[in-house]
């Protein structure tokens, strides 16, 4: 029998940096360091964290080899994932990569009519899920789908009221579907780095999402690229909680840690993410931006409530903290001043050390992608000594294409590009990519492919920039622009993120294309609400709070402070005001998080005409 995930033909160590696919990097993996912990992950019955060894990694994902390769595909087939991020996530992408299969990561929040699109669209042959609850949403949708021919359910146990999986022959049990598998004796494939490692959908704000084709060249170039510029350790601790069907995560917290050997923890969920970061104590976290907007929030939100001394002594902390950070940056020199000097021991202690330990109190790196941080945020953050570093990517560049080093940070630019990556500035100010992690193109839509991929290798990235000093600075999103029918140009990304930095707003889309002025949707804090309404005498049920004009007058005032040095054109002179929030669930935000502006437009159509028709 061959061993697909421990081959005797695994790299030496130290071959790590010449690998050429996935596969050559986790062999390698192994080979150094077998029994060192690879994996945290929580037992809920027991009620502890358990450790996984690089070995019993291993050896998982050759069981998972044996059963896939017992479905005789062929080479390049496609298997979809449609689970929880973990152990056996990564067990099963290691074996799907290991055979010459495409991984075709799917979101676990996405609606199953859209799943089952993709799941036709990509031709997958095997999907592998581990909800049954989920399942038995998505059975309808791929009943009539010829092209899959094998599921495999994680969890064999009814969810109450559900159908059984018997009702599709295709489903299996992991269990005995992995048991029953016979040893196979064909050699593992030959795999190049111009093979498809995965075909990753992207989210899209609006209509169907485009598979976009990543080969193993692509990832491995990426991985190694990074490792250059961001250290990355055996004895870093990863807590990773971004899912893996996104690639930021997939590249970043999933390749980049198998290369470096440091050891990923899984958190248990987003509402656990505060306990289990004082409980694992990460060195490295990566993260988008909205993480620590949240935590941001949160402080400010503790500080309004606290003292004025507390207040100070924060306000303080920040601004030595700042010296202190611009101190460590190689250019420019900066020294602190004698008084931040002497001054910050004690406010260490009393300010910067406690919203360190808020992140585990060992956090030697936090990287930040998927979406502009706001200033105030990150100024917030280095000054407290939490080492934020934010980058740029696309799902088609596999994702990243430049970062900032923590010895060279600017969190006002997203750093300079990576190794072998080329960027340019084209027509319309937008930043055109070049490299080895540039996409194959996407998935059976060549006209698609050669609407954003030149000839020669550059890729359109949709994103206007500017490069100074070397470094890259994101204006935002060309076709995002709005232009009024006054003929005025704004920018939402920028508005959208000055607003959102105030603690009353949850949420917030400007609109105002082909329309006399800018006005906003927002979702309010209810806390903030309440607080609010008190304050200005009102009562009753949230939705008649919402619907006062006293408290729009008030949110449109919070805005007007919050956006005072943008143009004024671009201030919203209306408001909409919801006290729930838009979700991935609903269809209103993208599994990143990021506004789905057409579908926010539709649904809120009625609302939008009222505003507009006052």
């Amino acid at each position: 029998m061959t061993n697909f995930a421990a081959s005797s033909t695994a790299p030496a160590a130290g071959s790590i940096a010449r690998a050429c696919t996935l596969p050559e990097i986790f062999r390698a993996r192994v080979a150094l360091s077998p029994g060192a912990a690879a994996y945290r992950q929580h037992d809920s019955v027991a009620g502890s964290w358990n450790d996984w060894t690089w070995r019993q990694v291993a050896g998982e994902v050759d069981r998972w080899c044996r059963a896939l390769a017992s479905e005789r595909l062929p080479t390049g087939s496609r298997v979809a994932t449609l689970m929880a991020s973990g152990v056996d996530y990564v067990c099963v992408d290691q074996a799907v990569l290991a055979l010459g299969f495409a991984s075709v990561p799917m979101h676990a929040t996405d609606n199953p009519g859209n799943l089952a699109y993709i799941l036709q669209d990509s031709g997958a042959s095997v999907l592998v899920i581990d909800d049954l609850g989920y399942w038995a949403r998505l059975a309808p949708e791929v009943a009539a789908l010829s092209s899959l021919k094998r599921i495999v359910l994680l969890s064999r146990q009814e969810p109450a009221g559900e159908p059984p999986i018997e009702t599709d022959a295709r489903a299996v049990p992991a269990s005995a579907w992995l048991d029953g598998a016979a040893p196979q004796q064909d050699a593992p494939p030959t795999l190049s780095p111009d093979m498809l490692s995965a075909i990753v959908y992207t989210s899209g704000t609006t209509g169907r999402p485009k598979g976009v084709m990543l080969t193993h060249g692509n990832v491995v170039s990426n991985v190694l690229a990074v490792m250059q510029c961001v250290e990355a350790a055996e004895n870093d601790v990863y807590l990773s909680f971004l899912p893996l069907s996104h690639t930021f995560e997939r590249t970043t917290g999933y390749y980049l840690a198998i290369a470096s050997g440091s050891t990923v923890a899984y958190a248990r969920s987003i509402a656990l993410l505060p306990e289990d970061l004082r409980t694992i104590r990460p060195t490295v976290l990566i993260s988008v931006p909205r993480i620590y907007e949240r935590a941001y929030l949160s402080i400010n939100e503790t500080l309004a409530k606290g003292s004025a001394v507390g207040r100070a002594l924060f306000g303080l902390a920040e601004h030595f903290g700042w010296q202190r950070f611009l101190a460590t940056q190689a250019d420019p020199p900066h020294r602190p001043s004698l008084v931040a000097r002497l001054a910050w021991p004690m406010l260490d202690r009393l300010v910067a050390a406690r919203i360190r330990a808020q992140f585990g109190g060992r956090l030697r790196l936090a990287v930040a992608g998927g979406a502009p941080m706001p200033p105030a945020v990150s100024h917030c953050f280095l000054a407290m000594g939490v080492n934020v570093v934010q980058g740029y990517g696309m799902t088609e560049t596999a994702p990243v294409v430049s970062v900032n080093r923590p010895e060279r940070n600017d969190p006002a630019t997203v750093g300079e590009v990576i190794a072998g990556v080329e960027v340019r500035i084209g027509d319309n100010d937008e930043l055109l990519v070049r490299g080895p992690n540039v996409m194959l193109g996407y998935w059976q839509r060549p006209e698609e492919t050669r609407r954003v991929l030149e000839p020669d290798g550059w890729l359109h990235s949709g994103d206007q920039a500017t490069i100074r000093g070397g470094r890259v600075i994101i204006k935002g999103r060309i076709k995002d622009i709005i232009v009024t029918s006054t003929g005025e140009k704004i920018s939402p990304g920028d508005l959208e993120q000055a607003i959102a930095a105030d603690p009353l707003f949850e949420q917030v889309m400007v609109i105002g294309e082909q329309r006399p002025f800018i006005a906003a949707l927002a979702v309010l804090n209810r806390a903030a609400v309440e607080a609010a309404a008190k304050e200005l005498g009102l009562s009753g049920q949230i939705s008649d709070l919402l619907a006062s004009e006293r408290l729009q007058a008030l949110a449109l005032d919070h805005i007007k402070r919050a956006v005072a040095d943008l143009p004024s054109y671009a201030t919203p002179r209306k408001i909409w005001l919801t006290a729930e929030p838009w979700t991935v669930g609903a269809g209103l935000m993208t599994p990143t998080l990021k506004l789905k502006r057409h579908a926010l437009e539709t649904v809120f159509a009625n609302e939008i005409a009222r505003i507009y028709a006052k």
